[in-house]
């Protein structure tokens, strides 16, 4: 098992853009995505050489904890019920879509391609900061 946090708030997959350029059209992520995706990489290759982790050959199972900042609009009490878990992030975006881009930014880092994953568990919490938690089990 290996335990990787990261201090980025987290973003969701959008929908890519398209681009055309010449007689083709070109796909791209957004510019807030790809910020994330590359950021979150580096970040990752990082704590990956800090911990000299090495990527997994096999089947991987992966829980990501997607945690998102309590919105500043609410009161104390309800930012404090958010914290400790009393209320949840119920909106949009969803946690597939945070997962995705997740999977993305870190494939080729934490593992070969995110079709080793074999078992998955998320979650998508409010904390007081923005933040990810990313566990590795090899299989």
């Amino acid at each position: 098992m290996t335990l990787f946090k990261f201090d980025i708030e987290p973003v969701a997959q959008a929908r890519p853009r398209a681009a055309r350029i010449g007689n083709s059209i070109r796909m791209y992520d957004p510019k807030k995505t790809a910020n994330f995706k590359t950021d979150l990489r580096m970040m990752a290759q990082i704590a990956a050489k800090g911990k000299s982790y090495k990527i997994p050959n096999g089947a991987i199972s992966v829980n990501i904890q997607v945690v998102r900042p309590v919105l500043k609009s609410w009161s104390r009490k309800k930012q404090q019920e958010a914290i400790n878990g009393l209320i949840l992030p119920t909106t949009k975006p969803d946690l597939s879509n945070y997962i995705k881009s997740i999977e993305d930014a870190l494939n080729g880092v934490l593992w070969n391609d995110d079709n080793a994953t074999v078992q998955l568990i998320s979650s998508k919490r409010y904390g007081q900061t923005g933040r990810l938690v990313v566990e590795v089990n090899e299989i």
